[in-house]
């Protein structure tokens, strides 16, 4: 309802095996899986069965429940034998189910950072290969992605691919400080390379203006995205988040551990926070932030950050008097010039715009589905004197003046088009930065 297509969702292997040497299947745990997917058969959505949490834990860092924080599936042959025997019963489920679009096999195995990729990353595409083929006996209709190490982003563990029906993945969270809108050209080369399709499994954790630069940025170049996470506990940069129950910071302070860990909470209080947190994660009590979603997929009403301009190219998305220079920061091996305007060091955050010489300009584009017109303002302000700049919208046009302190200006032009719109700013007398445009209800 929302315009997704498809989700992954992230699946523990402790709720599917039980612990132990005499590891067995939790069967009711499995129905779990068969809700999500016939809901998304209703909704026309396809499903990506992520394993986030393999048995024993494929990272032993803080995303795979891993007991000991190793990477046991990769230091104990008994674990991987559970991961092929979890995989196989999941094939066997959804083998003939078309709303299961891929098995994800292994989440984020093997980081750099605690030198579990250096001691282990060869065991990585052997075991990929072994869940293969065992899927494979029982299954030969559904794709197969798999990640690479340290984080799904070091693709060097892999050779030709082993399987017909197979795709690469990467994930791509831009944590810089400023903004930046990371590379992914190594990965299109690897596509050419492998001649398979690549995926990006995950991305996200940062804000609207990333959102935008990201999804686009994939787009462009044929790329499939998945956004990481669809909920999150008192956020405001996911889709939707779950309220903190009243007790929760008691509960967190003493799941940390160590030596600094704090008091544990009363059996009492532990059960009202987790009876408080199943109530809130329903979807119905959780808050919606359109705005997040709107950036994510690039519709209106939205605001557009300026340095968001599209990825066709010279003469196409931008024109600029000097294609040798490079952007400062953001799109950093591009010849827009892009900006600072705000970054505080402690922030998660930074703000940029694009600097626009005569002559100049830059072309967005933007989806819309129920809007007829919109309230579109421009911020803007120049470097000096008698500086104009063209706003058009859809190939109508008007002009305007821009003073030297930042404005919003509002634009007269508010007919929108069902589907794609086409917004173009082009510089026609003096220096002008550019923040953001909004194109509101």
């Amino acid at each position: 309802e929302l315009g997704f297509n498809s989700v992954r969702p992230a699946l523990n292997a402790r709720l599917f095996l039980t612990e132990g040497d005499d590891a067995q299947f939790i069967e009711e745990s499995f129905v779990l899986i068969d809700s999500l997917v016939s809901w998304c058969e209703k909704h026309n959505l396809y499903v990506i069965i992520d394993m986030h949490g393999a048995p024993g834990g494929q990272t032993g860092a803080n995303i795979d429940d891993s007991p000991a924080n190793e990477p046991e599936l990769f230091m104990d042959v008994r674990n991987q034998d559970r991961l092929v025997d979890l995989w196989v019963k999941i094939a066997k489920r959804y083998s003939d189910n078309p709303t299961v679009a891929a098995y994800d096999l292994l989440n984020e195995p093997l980081p750099h950072n605690t030198g579990a990729a250096e001691k282990y990353a060869h065991l990585v595409e052997p075991l990929y290969r072994r869940i293969t083929a065992a899927i494979r006996a029982v299954d030969t209709n559904h794709m197969i992605t798999l990640e690479g190490v340290n984080w799904s982003n070091d693709w060097s563990i892999f050779g030709k691919p082993f399987d017909d029906n197979v795709f690469y993945q990467f994930h791509y969270y831009c944590w810089n400080r400023p903004d930046n809108l990371n590379d992914i050209s190594h990965y299109i080369n690897m596509r050419d390379t492998l001649n398979t399709p690549i995926w990006v499994g995950e991305t996200g954790e940062k804000g609207n203006a990333i959102y935008w630069a990201t999804t686009q940025y994939f787009e462009a170049n044929n790329i499939g995205w998945s956004f990481w996470p669809w909920k999150k506990m008192d956020t405001r940069n996911t889709p939707y988040s779950i309220s903190r129950p009243a007790d929760w910071d008691q509960i967190a302070a003493y799941s940390r551990g160590g030596e600094d860990a704090a008091e544990k909470p009363a059996a009492d209080v532990a059960q009202r926070a987790f009876d408080e947190l199943i109530e809130n994660i329903k979807l119905q009590n959780c808050v919606y932030f359109p705005d997040v979603v709107n950036s994510i997929l690039r519709r209106a009403p939205v605001k557009i950050e300026a340095e968001n301009y599209g990825h066709a190219g010279y003469g196409v998305s931008y024109s600029v008097t000097d294609t040798s220079q490079r952007a400062a920061v953001y799109r950093v091996n591009e010849p827009v010039q892009i900006a600072l305007i705000e970054h505080r060091e402690d922030y998660h955050l930074s703000q940029q715009g694009v600097v626009l010489n005569k002559d100049e300009w830059v072309r967005y584009s933007f989806g819309n589905t129920g809007l007829t017109s919109a309230k579109i303002v421009l911020k803007a302000k120049s470097t000096g004197e008698n500086a104009t700049i063209d706003v058009s919208l859809n190939g109508n046009s008007e002009s305007l003046n821009v003073g030297n302190d930042w404005q919003e200006l509002p634009i007269s032009l508010s007919k929108l088009a069902a589907g794609e719109n086409a917004l173009k700013l082009a510089v026609t007398s003096g220096e002008i930065w550019v923040d953001w445009i909004s194109v509101g209800e």
